[in-house]
Formats: C-alpha cells, sequence, structure tokens
C-alpha cells in the first residue's frame, strides 16, 4: 500500500506538469467531445503498471476512457477495487464513459446469475461514473442466425435492466455481424429484435469498413443510435489494425455527422500490429486525431 501511494504521488507529479499543455489545447479548441481511447489498445501496458499508462496517456491529450477486465468476483479492474480506481482516475482528472464487460460469459446463464452479472456491472459503472455499459463480443459458435436472434433477446432483457437502473446500454459490433445468411445477417436481426430505448449502438468503423459497409450508411439506417464510435484505422497491405493516418479508411470523409449519429463517445482504438508498441501508437493515432480530425467533432 505505501508503494502504491508513492507510485501514485509520483505520477501526479507527472501528470501535472503534462496537464497545462493538454488542458490549454482543449480549451483552445472548444471541442465538444473529450479525446478517448479504448484501454484495450494498450492492455499490455495497463497489465504492467496501470498508473504509469494512464500518466502518459494524458500526457498524449487522452482525457477519457473506456475500460475493459471488469471482474465481477472481486469487484475489481487493473488490480483495483472499483472504488480506488475511481479515486485515481479522480486524482489525474480523468474520466471513464464506457467499459466492455464480460456478457458473452454469461449469455446462457440463468436469470439469477445473469440478473446478478448484470447488477455488478451497474454497481461498477456507476461507482466509476460511467454512463455506459457495453456488450463487446460474441462467442464464435454463437454467429448464426438462431445465436443473434437468441442475442436479440437477451439484450433487451439486459438492456431494460441497466436503463431502469439509471444507466445506457449498448452493443459493440464486430464484422460477424454483417456476414450474409441467405439474404439476412446478423445485424439485421439484432435491429429488428432489440429496443432502441434499451438498446443504443456502438459503431466499430474499423469493423464497418472491412465487412464493405460504411458509417454513413449505417446512420442512415439507424439514426440517432450511435451513441458511441471506436475510430481505428486499416493496414493497406494486411486489413489488419493500424495507427491513425497510416492505413486505408479515409476517416476525413468516413466520419458520420455526430448528431445525425446520436454520438455522445469516441474513443480511438488500436487492437495490435503497432508499428513499435502499443503505447507509441496510441500517440501516433492522437497526433494525427488533433491535427485532421477533431475539427469534425
Amino acid at each position: 500500500m505505501h508503494r502504491r501511494r508513492f507510485l501514485h504521488t509520483t505520477a501526479l507529479g507527472v501528470a501535472g506538469a503534462a496537464t497545462l499543455g493538454a488542458q490549454s489545447f482543449s480549451t483552445l479548441m472548444n471541442n465538444r467531445y473529450k479525446i478517448g481511447l479504448q484501454l484495450f489498445s494498450v492492455r499490455d501496458a495497463m497489465a504492467k503498471n496501470p498508473l504509469e499508462t494512464l500518466v502518459k496517456l494524458k500526457a498524449m491529450g487522452y482525457e477519457d476512457f473506456e475500460t475493459y477486465g471488469y471482474d465481477p468476483q472481486t469487484n475489481s479492474i487493473y488490480g483495483y477495487e472499483i472504488s480506488e480506481f475511481k479515486s485515481l482516475l479522480d486524482e489525474l482528472q480523468l474520466t471513464t464513459t464506457s467499459g466492455h464487460y464480460g456478457f458473452s460469459d454469461y449469455f446462457d446463464a440463468d436469470e439469477q446469475t445473469l440478473s446478478w452479472f448484470v447488477n455488478r456491472c451497474i454497481g461498477a459503472a456507476k461507482t466509476l461514473n460511467s454512463p455506459y455499459i457495453t456488450w463487446p463480443w460474441v462467442h464464435p459458435d454463437r454467429r448464426n442466425s438462431e445465436g443473434f436472434e437468441r442475442l436479440g433477446h437477451r439484450l433487451n432483457r439486459i438492456g431494460k435492466q441497466i436503463t431502469e437502473a439509471g444507466l445506457g446500454f449498448a452493443y459493440h459490433n464486430h464484422g460477424y455481424e454483417f456476414e450474409d445468411w441467405n439474404g439476412q445477417t446478423g445485424f439485421d436481426i439484432l435491429m429488428e429484435i432489440t429496443n432502441p430505448d434499451w438498446v443504443k449502438l456502438q459503431m466499430d468503423m474499423y469493423w464497418v469498413v472491412h465487412s464493405g459497409k460504411t458509417p454513413n450508411a449505417l446512420v442512415a439506417q439507424q439514426p440517432g443510435r450511435f451513441v458511441m464510435w471506436h475510430i481505428k484505422d486499416m493496414d493497406k497491405q494486411t486489413r489488419d489494425y493500424t495507427e491513425l493516418g497510416n492505413g486505408s479508411i479515409d476517416y476525413t470523409q468516413a466520419l458520420p455527422n455526430p448528431e445525425a449519429a446520436g454520438l455522445q463517445y469516441y474513443y480511438l482504438e488500436q487492437g495490435g500490429n503497432y508499428a513499435v508498441s502499443s503505447m507509441d501508437s496510441a500517440k501516433v493515432s492522437i497526433a494525427y486525431f488533433k491535427k485532421h480530425l477533431q475539427e469534425k467533432l
């Protein structure tokens, strides 16, 4: 505990030195949204030293984060009890507005178990002051028409519980939602079944483009429902992830109108294929974003 306090104090001093420049830039630009990062992008750094990682990310200009890896059994994340992690964020003057929670592990859970898990997620999100809880992933054996039909009803049930608790619930897409099954896709099924009052959408733009779709087309299909975005680029050769500005997605043209989409929060992300390291990629991406894209938001 004493060692953690020492690291905490030291890191706060480093953060303070970097705060003025980042805050001055943000104030000058007067943007409507904080610059967010999905922390999965730097998962190796978070596993080694979460505090040091957050301090460095703040120095780069990141202000808001989407979390992952919540443990409902211990009510902890990144090795911190949830309230302790919130205190760390507060002292660094950082926020987290959404979290990716492990709903796929409870896909077939009985009602009592599922309700327990959802309540644990609600409690964690409220402690973190995060307005959204997000379903991030579907297990491969559920990626079929029957699985997505069941998923749609599951999303409604979870979304209703979360909405009644005063929070928002969203579904995060990958590419498998857009696979064609005799003229119908998983995304089609989900849009037919889910209640937009209970289930919002988090658009991963990389996967949308990777699947041959466009963000603007999806917004036109579900206006006002894409409350969160993941912005990440696609390698020109391998079509893997890459740093913003190094890939094939021209986000100066691809970004939808935020008002039409219903945008509330966005997060830069890179899941792998780092040119040097995850932290270096985070730095490259935010530099490109500030120069070329931030003015659009």
